[in-house]
């Protein structure tokens, strides 16, 4: 009883010691980022002093130009119909992609079968498409939609077919000992197996979906943010183009550390925990 007494305090002074040097961690993180940042900058305005506006403007001037598109309503309808695209094509991509990575896990003569499938589908360049969607649903939403879908989908699904394979054989027999039911063993054993791979494989989908957007709203779109880099090229409005750009750069950025990091620490805790 005395010994194990003893070592609470031991304990938390532990852990308290791990926070304070993953809290260090993350302030030197921080601070070198920033000095990256800073870093990029100086650079890039050295070589726009040596180079036309219209070829390579400085920080400056896209600054102004990004607070000027802010300042107008457009900006906003298109910045929404832009995300909106991203979040739909992704949503259909997630659901679909985890469904099918599954049922082919789970089967491995459909797996044989349909893997050529996904061979041709991952090699299919998003700008063909792009093509094709411009073909198939003209200047639409969906042109936008099929294209993050088709990106996107491969990613989620080939990383959930592998994180099925990766499922402890031991665990599937045991639960056939205690006849647990097919759900109870997709939910006790391949859902914990899977998830690590099914966000890692999310958080890529979802970066590829969101490039792949600007271009397919760049061939075929009368709005959003692809469709306003286009319009700013067609009339050399350089600035412009790079302030649209800064706009989805500071979306995924703000994403990423907003959503994705926080929720991807609030789901595999466990695994900080077991590592330390």
């Amino acid at each position: 009883m005395t010994s194990i007494s003893a070592l609470k305090p031991t304990a938390g002074k532990a852990s308290t010691a791990q926070s304070r040097i993953a809290a260090s961690r993350r302030l030197r993180i921080f601070w070198l980022r920033l000095l990256l940042l800073v870093a990029m900058l100086v650079v890039w305005q050295i070589a726009s002093l040596g180079a036309s506006a219209f070829i390579l403007p400085g920080p400056a001037k896209v600054w102004r130009a990004w607070t000027t598109l802010v300042g107008n309503p457009t900006f906003w309808t298109d910045f929404g119909i832009t995300f909106w695209r991203i979040a739909v094509g992704f949503a259909f991509s997630l659901v679909i992609g985890t469904v099918l990575g599954i049922a082919l896990g789970a089967s491995r003569l459909l797996g044989e079968i349909l893997e050529p499938v996904l061979v041709v589908i991952n090699t299919v360049s998003s700008s063909i498409w792009a093509i094709f969607a411009l073909i198939w649903f003209g200047l639409t939403n969906w042109s936008t939609i099929f294209v993050v879908f088709m990106t996107a989908m491969p990613l989620i699904l080939t990383n959930v077919w592998q994180g099925t394979r990766t499922v402890n054989t031991d665990f599937i027999q045991l639960a056939q000992t205690f006849r647990m039911t097919r759900v109870q063993v997709l939910v006790k054993i391949y859902l914990p197996t899977i998830l690590p791979l099914l966000f890692a494989g999310s958080r890529l989908a979802f970066g590829f979906g969101a490039r792949v957007s600007i271009v397919a709203e760049t061939l075929g779109a009368s709005s959003g943010i692809g469709y306003r880099l286009r319009q700013a090229a067609d009339l050399v409005q350089t600035d412009q183009v790079f302030a649209w750009t800064l706009t989805l750069v500071v979306l995924m950025i703000a994403l990423e550390a907003v959503i994705l990091k926080p929720l991807e620490r609030r789901l595999f805790a466990w695994r900080e925990r077991s590592t330390n």
